[in-house]
């Protein structure tokens, strides 16, 4: 029996050893390449838990998560009608948007994006943000916005500028930004149904 201590003590060090690992690690890395989306499954739920970030927008410091004050934008116009810029859409909800061509869901978001537009007739604007590669031809990005019945406008990060300020996760991703410019949303990604969702949350905003 001089042996006895021993498997009690191989099962005790293997006990600990398994809460240090879900300790450390077990979560998704965050980052996935938005041409893919990685591994995420995210069906555009807001990042935030659906939280209003509540934060006066004269106080807030510029950045991309929920609570901040949106980053300006300033991209290579391509169409549509529309504010062009944040500061030309005060007063008003902005959903900037973040797509490209070779985007699937963004085919989908598109058409529901307008429609919101229509309902919301002066109170919202849409602002969507090519992430095409430089070489793209600029009748490309047109074809794609005229092929799905958009009138909003279209710009074209060209430069990559605008991108890398919001850092979106996948193809596409929307930032519902308020009359003050803070951010009160993140979609990223998009299911058929979600337009619902957000159509909640830009009512909320208004009232």
């Amino acid at each position: 029996m001089k042996c006895s201590w021993m498997p009690r003590l191989l099962s005790g060090l293997a006990i600990v050893a398994a809460s240090s690992l879900v300790a450390c690690g077990g979560g998704k890395a965050s980052g996935a390449d938005p041409k893919t989306g990685g591994d995420d499954t995210s069906d555009g739920t807001d990042t935030d838990g659906g939280t209003d970030g509540g934060t006066d927008g004269g106080d807030a410091a510029e950045g991309n998560e929920v609570g901040s004050k949106a980053p300006e934008l300033s991209g290579e116009y391509v169409m549509g009608d529309g504010p062009k810029t944040l500061a030309d859409g005060t007063g008003q909800i902005v959903i900037v948007d973040f797509w490209a061509t070779w985007c699937e869901p963004c085919g989908k978001s598109f058409p529901k994006y307008q429609e919101l537009v229509d309902k919301h007739a002066g109170n919202l604007a849409v602002i969507a943000v090519s992430v095409d590669d430089p070489d793209e031809s600029m009748d490309t990005l047109k074809d794609f916005a005229n092929e799905h019945g958009v009138s909003f406008t279209i710009l074209w990060d060209k430069d990559k500028t605008i991108a890398p300020k919001y850092d979106p996760q996948k193809m596409p991703t929307s930032f519902i930004v308020d009359k003050e410019g803070i951010i009160r949303h993140i979609h990223p990604g998009f299911e058929g149904g979600e337009e619902a969702e957000i159509d909640a949350e830009v009512t909320a905003l208004l009232e």
